[in-house]
């Protein structure tokens, strides 16, 4: 899965990398823990145009009475998609790109109480397109018209999880689908009905593009947020240095 994630890279930044049209989004500064229900960059398409705008993390299906069940769908199992009455709809037509510096994950050390957390960052150090969904959402009474719900609309995403590299399966059994830059304009396309086709694109990435490096637990508490959650510590257990 993936519960906590980075996001260092400039807005101006992003939109270079990732070949955007138009910056819609929100400066929102250098971020050391995202956490679920938290706005986050995220690259899509309308109209034809790349954009970068800002989204809630946990998507929040168009029919949801409220808002809080995004906090329960942050992650997208990649295998499930078209049998997901919360997925399907934005798989096929609301398909979008996280960006991330780098993501969370946790080993368990037997005989430990704590888990070892560990920063996973592309090795070049370049930002990680993450395969995401999006949707968009209005409260119940807002869709009947009410003029003074107008500006109420949330649009919200979620991040693509699927079977693990042989490296992050040291850690975990899922993680997410991390995009190589030739697969990001047949991903992003809303004209692209070919599900077949994007779902072969929900493969690990291979190993060695990641590097793992112990960090404190400090990061285990979401409201800890600076570039000390990155710094390496000396890991409990040394198996996956």
């Amino acid at each position: 899965m993936c519960g906590r994630f980075t996001s260092r890279t400039t807005g101006i930044d992003l939109a270079q990398w990732f070949g955007v049209d138009e910056i819609v989004a929100r400066d929102l500064g250098q971020r050391y823990n995202i956490a679920p229900t938290d706005d986050t960059y995220a690259v899509a398409e309308s109209g034809g145009h790349r954009r970068l705008g800002t989204f809630r993390w946990g998507l929040v299906p168009f029919w949801a009475k409220d808002l809080k069940v995004g906090a329960k769908m942050i992650n997208a199992r990649a295998e499930g998609l078209l049998d997901s009455t919360a997925f399907r709809r934005s798989f096929e037509r609301r398909r979008c790109i996280i960006p991330a510096d780098g993501f969370y994950e946790w080993e368990h050390i037997s005989g430990k109480r704590k888990k070892q957390p560990w920063y996973i960052t592309r090795a070049d150090g370049a930002p990680m397109a993450f395969a995401g969904l999006w949707d968009s959402w209005r409260p119940p009474e807002a869709r009947d018209g009410n003029p003074d719900d107008a500006d109420q609309r949330v649009r919200s995403c979620t991040i693509i999880t699927g079977p693990p590299n042989e490296r992050i399966a040291s850690l975990h059994d899922r993680m997410p689908v991390v995009l190589p830059p030739d697969a990001w304009d047949a991903w992003l396309d809303r004209d692209n009905d070919d599900v077949a086709s994007l779902q072969g694109l929900l493969v690990p990435a291979p190993a060695e593009l990641f590097e793992l490096t112990p960090v404190s637990t400090a990061v285990n508490t979401v409201t800890n947020d600076g570039p000390e959650l990155i710094e390496p510590v000396e890991p409990v257990s040394d198996t996956l240095l």
